[in-house]
């Protein structure tokens, strides 16, 4: 019986494999009018379906892109960033949530701690369910109030600022803003920056530069935002600005969508 599960179970691994490297599984969502208008509604798998990722897997993504997932498996429940007194209407007995410490502020999505009245307001923002029933389809909205998580999230913030320091340091393309901004979007889009998007964040972190090298208190606040401590040996006001960059690109659609 032990056999065959195993076996089994090397069954299963090989055929996901094989639908994940399938060139039908790795195809594009966007496809010509044509081919479109021979299969409009994807019965016959002409395109890759396009859907935002779940709850959990848009912090893992998050988290995966800045170097900061701790991939872990298993053990107890992980506790991440979760607003003060979020808890204070619970009862018999009182509780206030504790946030983790160490690498267990970083653990997969799916170990989060689950409290059924009060789930954690980054998953419920992102349309995770209760578990209070079996849901065979998740709902997928889109909200002004991703965005927001996406940008005011302690959890985002820090994983834009610890992906900063990463832009920063990769020097393999050049120091350019336009090098640097190459490098993020191949490490959290795999594929570099369009001359599109140049012209709009190469202003934009030029902007937020003048802006922090005017107030270094604004960038100060904005690097210390999360557990983990700041580079000490970065410029403030250029680290902050390139956060301001990261958080865009966390935010953007391509980063948060199948495709």
């Amino acid at each position: 019986m032990a056999a065959d599960l195993i076996d089994n179970g090397w069954d299963l691994k090989r055929t996901a494999k094989q639908i994940v490297m399938s060139a039908t599984y790795r195809q594009s969502s966007t496809t010509p009018p044509d081919l479109r208008a021979k299969d409009p509604f994807n019965r016959w798998i002409a395109r890759q379906g396009r859907f935002r990722l779940d709850a959990e897997v848009v912090r893992d993504h998050a988290l995966w892109i800045s170097g900061l997932l701790v991939e872990r498996v298993g053990g107890p429940s992980a506790k991440p960033y979760q607003p003060p007194r979020y808890w204070a209407h619970l009862n018999f007995p009182e509780r206030e949530w504790q946030n983790d410490e160490g690498d267990n502020l970083y653990r997969r999505g799916v170990y989060t701690h689950w409290q059924r009245q009060y789930l954690h307001p980054s998953l419920l923002a992102f349309d995770a369910p209760s578990r209070e029933e079996c849901m065979a389809d998740r709902v997928r909205s889109n909200t002004p109030l991703q965005s927001l998580v996406l940008l005011n999230d302690p959890t985002y913030v820090e994983a834009a600022r610890v992906f900063a320091e990463m832009i920063m340091r990769n020097d393999g393309g050049g120091s350019s803003p336009h090098a640097r901004l190459d490098y993020a979007f191949r490490r959290a889009l795999s594929r570099p920056i369009k001359p599109a998007e140049a012209e709009v964040l190469v202003p934009l972190f030029e902007n937020h530069l003048a802006q922090f090298r005017g107030d270094a208190n604004a960038a100060s606040e904005l690097l210390t935002v999360g557990a983990r401590p700041k580079a000490s040996d970065l410029d403030a006001a250029e680290l902050a600005a390139w956060t301001s960059i990261a958080r865009t690109i966390l935010n953007l659609h391509a980063t948060i969508t199948r495709n």
